[in-house]
C-alpha cells in the first residue's frame, strides 16, 4: 500500500492527472521520486499518439508541434515552469546568494523570465516543426522519463540550500538507496531506448542530458548554494529543450 500511496503522492504533486487523494503523510512520500518518471512516460505516451493522429488526420505541422510544446504544460500544470521562471529571475538579477534566494520566493514574475520562457517555447516549437521522423518523436518521448529520472537523482544526491519545501517534502522521507537505484536504472533503460532506436542520435542526446545534468549541479552550486524546488523545474526546461536540439543538430550532421 506504500508503494501505491507513495505513486499517488508523485502524480498529485507533479502532474494535474486525476488520482485517488491520500493522506499528506511522510511515509506516503517514500518512494514518491521514484515515480517521478512515469509522469514523463505519459507526456511522452501523449506526444507520440498526437504525433501519429496529426499523420493520419493531416493536421498541419505549426498545430502538430504547437501541441507538442503544450502537452507537458497541460500534464503537469506548469508547475514545472514557475520554477523555471524564478529560477531565471534570480539569476538575472546579478545579486548576491542571499538576494537571489528571496527572489525566488518571489510570487510575481519579472520581464527576464517571460523573456526566457517565450525564448524556450519558441525554440521548441521551431525544433517540433522540424523533427518529424518517428525515430526522432520516440527519442523525444523518451526524453521526458529521462529528464525526470536525473532531476528525481538530483533531489536526492545533491545538497539543497532549504531544509524545508516542497522538494524537501519529498527528498527527507525518501528511501534514498531505492530511490537512488530506482532512478538510475530508468535513467540507463532510457539511454538503452534512445540508442536502440538511433544509435548515433540516441547516444549523443543521452549523454547530452548526462552533461547538462552534471553541469546544473555545478552551477546551482556555485550560484545558489545548492538546489531548490525552483532550480529543479528550471532544470526540467533546460533539458527537455537540450534533448530536442542536440538530436536535431546530431541528424543534421549526419547529413552532412
Amino acid at each position: 500500500m506504500i508503494i501505491l500511496r507513495s505513486l499517488a503522492s508523485a502524480f498529485l504533486m507533479y502532474s494535474r492527472i486525476p488520482f485517488p487523494k491520500v493522506e499528506w503523510r511522510e511515509e506516503n512520500r517514500r518512494y514518491a521520486l521514484c515515480f517521478f518518471p512515469l509522469i514523463g512516460a505519459v507526456i511522452g505516451g501523449l506526444l507520440l499518439a498526437w504525433n501519429i493522429s496529426c499523420g493520419l488526420l493531416g493536421i498541419g505541422n505549426a498545430v502538430r508541434a504547437a501541441v507538442s510544446v503544450l502537452l507537458p504544460v497541460i500534464i503537469t500544470g506548469g508547475i514545472h515552469i514557475d520554477g523555471f521562471c524564478d529560477t531565471v529571475d534570480a539569476v538575472s538579477s546579478y545579486a548576491d546568494r542571499s538576494k537571489r534566494l528571496e527572489i525566488m520566493k518571489d510570487p510575481h514574475i519579472g520581464s527576464f523570465a517571460v523573456i526566457s520562457l517565450c525564448s524556450v517555447f519558441l525554440l521548441q516549437f521551431a525544433l517540433f516543426c522540424e523533427i518529424k521522423d518517428p525515430d526522432g518523436m520516440f527519442i523525444i518521448a523518451v526524453g521526458y522519463i529521462f529528464s525526470r529520472s536525473l532531476s528525481g537523482t538530483a533531489a536526492v544526491t545533491f545538497r539543497s540550500t532549504k531544509k524545508e519545501g516542497s522538494l524537501q517534502s519529498f527528498v527527507k522521507p525518501a528511501h534514498r538507496k531505492i530511490t537512488v537505484g530506482v532512478l538510475i536504472a530508468i535513467t540507463a533503460l532510457c539511454g538503452a531506448a534512445m540508442m536502440f532506436t538511433d544509435l548515433i542520435s540516441g547516444a549523443v542526446v543521452w549523454f547530452s542530458g548526462i552533461i547538462t545534468f552534471l553541469l546544473y549541479g555545478l552551477y546551482s552550486y556555485r550560484v545558489f548554494g545548492g538546489i531548490t524546488g525552483d532550480t529543479e523545474g528550471w532544470f526540467l526546461q533546460i533539458t527537455e529543450t537540450v534533448i530536442p536540439a542536440v538530436l536535431y543538430i546530431t541528424k543534421l550532421v549526419q547529413l552532412l
